[in-house]
């Protein structure tokens, strides 16, 4: 049963509404049919009703019932009259139809009426139905009655005829209900099918346009507000994306290097067990370095996801992002020193290498002669200062310096795509801390990473 109203359940939202309106209707019409022909009927009988009466009141006044016996009286037109008219005297039948016999239906009918008594209407089923009225005739010491016929064919046939027209009517007016809800939904639904292909199309081409700009009926408006959102959303995760493809690439990129570069020097010529060894550890630590990478940045990038709690020891992890550097920019020298060699801070290892780096390549890349890495106690937290003897950061750049993929001078000649400080910011903030630029360094340039003590 199931399965064959699935079947034949409409597919659209167009044709369910559709449905429903014509279902509604079909029920409401039935219901209008039903009362509106029984109330035809009934007028109809009361008409018949109305007839009979009339004409037993003017056979009623022929019928004299003074004395002890009951005569009637002979006037003109007395075949009009005498037409289905049954006289009673008491019990006894005086007259009756011509066409009628004692023992016939309605006759019987008949009797039975003048025997009930007082005034009183009966329909007689017979070969044709008929509608007999009695009315008793008062005065004198006699009991008269007068019962009146009516073939009620002629009544029937205009209520069939008044049914089958409300049918008709009916099935018009259902025809007419389902056509004009189709148009009208279709034509409500136009609006959702347009934006619906406009979702379509903007979503494929990565459009701007939203559906909140154009002016539409308060639930489409509704509707759109919410496409709209979904759309920013969805534009939103793939921005994500991307910057989260684009930070990996580009903290990939050192370790990555690091590798290809202890293989192109130990493939230059025969190297000794132990330059074998020392290769292969050079490579083990900068794969496993890769790795931290990924599982630092892919768990940042969660939802949600807060920053696992951790300590780290501050001097061991900067010495040890300065051990793999391996050669620097000649005549580039890296310093790094800390107020205490205790100095620990509430970020996990990997994390703290994580935010440093960049900031830390980033100093080399524009160092003349210098890189110094300090590291103190501040009051509730710890303090990482990266500076640099290069040109500094230009005023005009200072805005912009923490935006993805913003450089101050793309044309310098070096490598980077301006996502090393957006991505050490954003780690920090995920800690707790933050990193700034400090302006107030004049020559070359100096970043302090500001993070919660361990």
């Amino acid at each position: 049963m199931r399965a064959f109203a699935s079947r034949w359940w409409p597919r659209t939202l167009r044709g369910r509404l559709s449905l429903v309106a014509l279902t509604t209707a079909t029920i409401l019409m039935v219901i209008l049919t039903v009362a509106f022909n029984t109330v035809v009927r009934r007028h109809l009988q009361h008409q018949a009703d109305d007839e009979l009466r009339t004409r037993a009141a003017a056979v009623a006044a022929t019928v004299v019932t003074e004395g002890s016996r009951v005569r009637v009286l002979e006037t003109p037109g007395e075949e009009l009259l005498d037409t289905n008219v049954w006289i009673y005297s008491g019990g006894r039948l005086l007259e009756k139809p011509s066409s009628a016999t004692a023992t016939s239906p309605l006759t019987r009918a008949a009797g039975r009426l003048v025997a009930r008594g007082a005034r009183h209407c009966v329909t007689a089923h017979g070969h044709d139905e008929a509608r007999l009225c009695s009315l008793p005739v008062p005065g004198g010491k006699g009991a008269a009655a007068v019962v009146t016929a009516l073939d009620l064919s002629p009544y029937r046939s205009s209520a069939d005829t008044m049914l089958f027209a409300s049918l008709a009517l009916d099935a018009a007016m259902l025809a007419c209900t389902y056509a004009l809800t189709r148009l009208a939904v279709g034509r409500a639904l136009r609006p959702v099918r347009s934006m619906t292909e406009h979702a379509t199309q903007w979503s494929a081409i990565a459009s701007q346009e939203r559906f909140g700009a154009v002016t539409r009926p308060a639930e489409l408006a509704q509707l759109g507000g919410s496409l709209d959102a979904l759309l920013d959303r969805i534009r939103a995760l793939l921005r994500h994306e991307q910057q989260l493809t684009r930070e990996l690439s580009h903290e990939l990129r050192n370790p990555l290097a690091r590798i290809i570069a202890e293989l192109d020097w130990w493939g230059a010529r025969p190297r000794s067990d132990a330059d074998t060894k020392a290769t292969h550890a050079a490579i083990a630590d900068a794969a496993q370095s890769m790795r931290t990478i990924c599982d630092t940045l892919l768990d940042e990038a969660r939802d949600g996801a807060a920053t696992a709690p951790g300590t780290a020891d501050v001097l061991p992890v900067l010495n040890r992002l300065v051990d793999r550097l391996g050669p620097t920019k000649e005549g580039v020298e890296v310093v790094v020193t800390a107020w205490d060699a205790r100095l620990s801070a509430g970020v996990p290892d990997a994390l703290l290498e994580r935010i440093v780096s960049p900031l830390l390549d980033n100093a080399l890349r524009h160092a003349r002669t210098r890189v110094e890495i300090l590291a103190r106690a501040q009051p509730g937290g710890v303090h990482v200062e990266v500076g640099d003897d290069g040109p500094g950061v230009p005023a005009s750049f200072a805005a912009q310096l923490f935006l993805p993929g913003r450089r101050a001078d793309p044309e310098d000649g070096h490598g980077g795509a301006g996502l090393g400080l957006p991505l050490a910011r954003r780690l920090a903030r995920s800690a707790g801390g933050d990193v700034d630029h400090d302006a107030r360094h004049t020559s070359g340039a100096t970043f302090v990473v500001t993070l919660p003590a361990g």
